[in-house]
């Protein structure tokens, strides 16, 4: 601000020159015009500041020269000594919730008059000239005030301030100059209420000025007075428009001239600006207005709130005793609001005692907000607030409606107006009371301020919170972490906060509040700490913490689900079974959960059962299949199963007989034979794996040949080839050493001559081979061909024990085969009989 004052504009440097002469500029900077305000307008008002301090005041001055256009002599001193007096009221009559505060008294110099003041933003005659040539300009024809159309008509007035009143404004503003007229009526009358005499200051409150006129009582109710004339100056006289008819007219004055004053004031700030009467400065044009009073107060009356209009109209009555007085007013319906109450409030707190000043911030105040403007918030509370926030007695009840402008400002107020105030109280030293609310309140703080000042100012508070002795403030912090923890970054939460919060757990294991603080606080970080912080910080302190109460276990239950849902955590099977279900399982009985946490509790439970029986059935599996491989045994199968051997083909009718080794006996005989093969057969024949029994093993079976017992595969007929079985017709496999081992003096061997067979197929489905031709000595080496099986031999072989898997059957498949063959041939004496169709 006083950049600004240094900076050399020209308003600036203005008022400097106008005050040159004046010692009030060796206490005050001066800055620019702001407005202007008593009789006639004749005081300019400036922006100052105090010297020492900066403290911001507004700086009124009096030109003399104003005044040398007064002809007649003594006129220009008149003036200034009206002016003079009236500083000397205002310092004497102190009330500074009422009547405008004197900050340095009155100057004076051979050029200039000069005082400093509050702060004020306007005087009420300027923003209603502004509203006035407004309002004139919208307005068709004669004013309803019945001033004439060239006043109406009027450009604005230099002195006009763009400022619109609120309702909330007009009322608070009015009940204030009632409140100021009720404080000075003991003792004096104003005898000059009107617009100029009423200053708005920069808190939006309006404050009665302008004692230049004041009459003392006297203890009598009607004081003679001098009513208005030509032959004074203007501004050495009140305000012609707004003065009382008994003054004018019969030359006396009381407290209900006052009452009529304020009446025509209040009718005026209704009627865009312009009194009912405007007498232009002559007592002629006064009295004919006054005699249409009441038409005008008839036309105008609608204006007003209907709260208002009747108690309105009762204090502009010629009839002094029909006027009501001041506390009649003040009990108007329209004044009996509680937020102006509470606004008011404001003025007169330091009467209170500290019990009422507490009370009344934490919930008048904090309650009225909402319906009370925004614009009074700024003007008003705020800069109130702000004052009260440094006295250490009510700072923290004083945050409660702080926090609440805070929650409902917008950015740009609240970095603007707000932020350098609050930056105080967070680098300042702070008791626990305050330290507890800001930090309650610190998601409300974060919401609105700056990432920078976030990082600078805010979040030191809260580090250092954990370090304080205090209970209450420990557990605050942590709840506060849980409020605030998006504005944080990883780092921070991982080496101040976490480590911070183990602290406060060993300070206060048994803090009911605190250990549940804790535990919301780790449910909102969790998913932002590392796996080894998990393990070695978290882990350990949910084992410790005292798990007696239900919401206790809630949430330990709810922190061990979130870790279960996410392997990053590393939470394995092993600690779940040895750790953690161990310190769960007997919160099962607990008699204080309800239903939602026991839920809770038991789904947590069967979740790690899950996981557990998930890893220990898999691990139990694997351990089976690498115990119980089948590839352990595949080395013996592979040396004993007759699948892996290779041999040809060997084909009998409806008998298989497949993968067939040579014994080492049959081998010998073979080495020891004169080139010749067994049977006749030669050896080089690509037929050499048919059934052959020698000779020389007389009492051999014939599985006995062979190292693997073969597999025989009995097969329906086939019409193509008298040995070969259809391809997709499987048959039950028997093995030859199912077959009881029993001695045999059989001869199999084949005899000199073979007879060769061809097919036939029968009705039946039985194929038939019959005799084709006969050879001498060998078998044919051809894998259609079959040896003829001699009834001797067929008879052997039906002398055979049944084989054990066959006991069902009366006979074996290759008895009856061979018997059945041999029977029809011997009694054929031509073998294609059988199917040639005659009987």
């Amino acid at each position: 601000m006083f950049s600004k004052l240094k900076s050399g504009t020209s308003s600036a440097s203005q008022g400097a020159q106008v005050l040159s002469t004046n010692n009030i500029l060796n206490l005050f900077e001066v800055g620019k015009y702001v407005c202007s305000a008593g009789p006639e307008l004749i005081w300019k008002v400036y922006e100052g500041f105090r010297k020492p301090d900066g403290k911001e005041v507004s700086i009124f001055v009096f030109e003399k020269k104003l005044a040398d256009k007064l002809h007649k002599p003594r006129r220009k001193e008149t003036v200034t000594e009206i002016l003079k007096k009236s500083v000397h009221y205002l310092e004497m009559l102190r009330q500074p919730k009422l009547i405008l505060k004197v900050v340095h008294s009155v100057e004076d110099c051979n050029e200039t008059l000069a005082f400093a003041a509050e702060p004020v933003i306007a005087s009420l005659a300027n923003i209603l000239a502004y509203q006035a040539s407004i309002g004139g300009r919208a307005v068709n024809g004669p004013p309803s005030t019945g001033a004439s159309i060239t006043a109406t008509a009027m450009p604005r007035p230099a002195h006009a301030k763009e400022y619109n009143f609120l309702d909330f404004e007009i009322k608070y503003g009015i009940r204030q100059i009632a409140e100021a007229l009720d404080f000075l009526s003991p003792q004096v009358h104003h005898h000059n209420v009107c617009p100029s005499s009423i200053l708005v200051t920069k808190t939006g409150t309006w404050k009665l000025s302008g004692l230049e006129f004041i009459v003392q009582t006297e203890a009598r109710e009607r004081i003679t007075c001098t009513p208005w004339t030509s032959r004074l100056p203007k501004m050495a006289q009140p305000d012609l428009d707004y003065i009382a008819p008994e003054v004018q007219l019969s030359s006396y004055c009381s407290s209900h001239s006052d009452m009529f004053s304020l009446g025509m004031v209040i009718f005026a700030i209704f009627n865009n600006g312009r009194p009912l009467i405007q007498a232009n400065h002559s007592s002629s044009t006064y009295m004919k207005q006054l005699d249409v009073l009441e038409n005008q107060i008839h036309n105008v009356l609608p204006k007003l709130p209907a709260q208002l209009q009747e108690m309105a109209t009762k204090m502009l009555s010629k009839d002094v005793d029909a006027r009501p007085f001041v506390k009649n007013l003040l009990h108007t319906p329209y004044f009996c609001d509680r937020f102006v109450e509470t606004i008011q409030t404001l003025d007169i707190i330091n009467m209170k005692d500290l019990t009422q000043k507490c009370q009344f911030y934490k919930i008048t105040l904090k309650e009225s907000l909402p319906f009370i403007p925004k614009k009074i918030w700024y003007q008003r509370v705020w800069p109130f607030l702000q004052h009260e926030m440094m006295k250490s007695d009510v700072s923290a009840a004083v945050l409660h409606p702080v926090i609440f402008l805070i929650q409902e400002s917008s950015l740009e107020d609240y970095e603007t107006l707000m932020l350098p105030a609050m930056s105080k109280i967070f680098n300042g030293p702070k008791h626990v009371p305050v330290q507890v609310i800001l930090l309650e309140n610190l998601h409300v703080i974060l919401e609105k301020t700056p990432r920078d000042d976030i990082r600078k100012e805010v979040l030191p508070l809260l580090y250092t919170a954990f370090d304080f002795s205090d209970i209450e403030v420990q557990s605050t912090a942590v709840l506060a972490v849980t409020n605030v923890s998006q504005y944080m970054d990883d780092t921070a939460i991982r080496r101040m906060v976490l480590p911070k919060l183990k602290m406060v757990y060993e300070t206060n294991p048994n803090d009911l509040k605190i250990i549940l603080n804790i535990l919301a606080c780790l449910e909102i970080i969790l998913h932002r700490l590392e796996k080894q912080q998990i393990i070695e910080d978290v882990l350990p302190l949910l084992w410790i913490v005292n798990q007696t109460d239900p919401e206790v276990i809630a949430r330990i239950a709810v922190i061990y689900s979130m870790i279960l849902r996410d392997k990053k955590y590393g939470l394995s099977v092993n600690m779940i079974a040895t750790k953690i279900m161990p310190t769960l399982i007997p919160h099962t009985m607990n008699p204080g959960l309800n239903l939602e946490q026991f839920q809770t509790l038991i789904e947590v439970l069967q979740d790690m059962l899950e996981q557990i029986d998930r890893n220990q059935r898999n691990k139990l599996k694997l351990d089976t299949i690498s115990m119980q491989s089948p590839d352990r045994h595949r080395p013996l199968r592979h040396l004993y199963s007759s699948d892996n051997m290779h041999a040809q083909n060997f084909n009998i009718p409806n008998l298989k007989i497949e993968q067939r080794k040579t014994s080492s006996a049959e081998d010998m005989v073979r080495k020891n034979s004169a080139g010749s093969w067994w049977f006749g057969g030669s050896p080089s024949g690509s037929d050499s794996n048919f059934l052959r029994v020698v000779s020389s093993f007389p009492n051999r079976r014939l599985s006995d040949n062979m190292l693997n017992t073969p597999k025989i595969r009995v097969a329906p007929s086939c019409a193509s080839s008298p040995g070969s079985t259809p391809v997709g017709t499987g048959l039950p496999i028997r093995r030859h050493s199912n077959v009881e081992r029993r001695g045999s003096t059989i001869n199999l061997s084949p005899p000199s001559g073979y007879q060769f067979f061809r097919p036939i197929n029968g009705h039946d489905g039985f194929t038939l081979s019959v005799p084709s031709s006969t050879y001498g000595g060998s078998m044919p080496n051809t894998s259609s061909s079959v040896p003829y099986l001699l009834s001797s031999s067929m008879n052997s072989i039906r002398s055979r024990r049944q084989s054990t898997c066959s006991q069902n059957s009366s006979t074996g498949i290759l008895q009856q085969l061979g018997s059945g063959v041999v029977k029809q041939l011997s009694t054929l004496q031509n073998p294609y009989q059988l199917f040639s169709g005659n009987k």
